[in-house]
């Protein structure tokens, strides 16, 4: 198998803002992998809170290139030559082993896993800001998507504010909230009552990630505890049980499906919920993980729906689900290279 890589740059619609960053672009590594005259694509969408990046995706693409071999079935072998690291970069493998499995075999990647089609209705992400600004984002969102994310964490005793005030446009809509580990234990305990009340159907990554108050926070709090940044592969899917309610598995976190896969499944055995997030990606790292969307309780895959324009487009999005494509592997084509 041939392998090429390159570094694009997304232009995001409007700034994105969470507790410990803003960005109005975002970089991502397109891998492509030849075979039989057919071509298979992946995304790798690294950011730095992983210690990793495009260039560092680049360079392990280019170094491990050959360890692919010449069978593009043979996954288990692969990634076990691969070294466990960058793991954005295996993703971005991963995804176009099996696009290219896909278009070999003429098949949607989720029709040769045996999944159904469709999951849960992906929620709209509210990024960080002014409790009023929220709110106005929110409103208009609501004529397309079934749930909204909140994202908090701006460290000026306006989080509660900001969902309050978040409800009142939204009605009865579901939200739920993502901290990006910017509390503490005692503040995540004032809060997430209030949150309750305000009809929040769970909390991700209150705590920084290895915080020693997790434990307790799970037992004390009255809604589910979702863990994010504490959960990256399958090794650390028995560790969350003690903290979390349920994992936020993240195929750029996780290496790619194969790995989301057995998360999942070892997740469940331990009684946790399941979500599957993103990155800020283009329609090309989307439609991998809404290949295996319908396995998860909780669906947050609205990485390309926030750019301002999506040079892998393909992924239909319907009634507020994002449904993988019914063509051929992961089913979408570049119209233009990324700016």
């Amino acid at each position: 198998m041939e392998v090429s890589a390159r570094i694009v740059t997304l232009e995001l619609a409007e700034t994105f803002v969470i507790s410990r960053e803003s960005n109005d672009t975002a970089d991502s590594l397109i891998v492509e992998i030849r075979h039989s005259g057919v071509s298979g694509f992946g995304e790798a969408a690294p950011i730095e809170r992983y210690a990793e990046s495009v260039e560092s995706a680049l360079t392990y693409v280019e170094e491990h290139a050959d360890a692919l071999g010449d069978d593009p079935f043979a996954l288990e072998e692969i990634l076990a030559r691969l070294p466990a690291r960058e793991f954005a970069a295996r993703a971005a493998l991963d995804g176009a082993l099996y696009d290219l499995q896909g278009k070999l075999l003429g098949q949607p990647v989720w029709r040769l896993l045996g999944l159904r089609r469709a999951g849960p209705p992906t929620s709209w992400t509210i990024w960080l800001g002014d409790p009023d600004e929220m709110a106005r984002r929110a409103e208009k969102a609501l004529d397309r998507f079934r749930r909204l994310k909140l994202k908090l964490g701006g460290r000026d005793g306006l989080d509660v504010e900001r969902v309050r005030a978040v409800r009142a446009i939204a009605g009865e809509l579901p939200l739920q909230v993502d901290v990006n580990e910017a509390w503490s234990l005692e503040e995540a305990l004032e809060a997430l009552p209030q949150l309750a009340a305000l009809g929040v159907e769970y909390c991700e990554q209150p705590l920084p990630a290895g915080d020693t108050g997790g434990p307790e926070l799970k037992e004390r709090s009255p809604i589910p505890i979702y863990v994010d940044e504490d959960c990256g592969t399958l090794a650390d899917v028995a560790a969350c049980a003690e903290r979390a309610h349920g994992i936020n598995v993240k195929l750029a976190k996780s290496g790619g499906i194969r790995e989301a896969m057995r998360m999942v499944h070892a997740a469940r055995a331990l009684g946790l919920g399941c979500m599957l997030g993103c990155m800020v990606e283009s329609g090309l790292g989307i439609s991998a993980g809404a290949q295996v969307a319908s396995l998860f309780d909780h669906v947050d895959l609205d990485g390309n729906l926030l750019l301002a324009h999506d040079p892998w487009p393909g992924v239909p999005f319907v009634d507020g689900v994002q449904l993988p494509p019914e063509e051929p592997g992961l089913g979408v084509h570049a119209i233009s290279a990324a700016r």
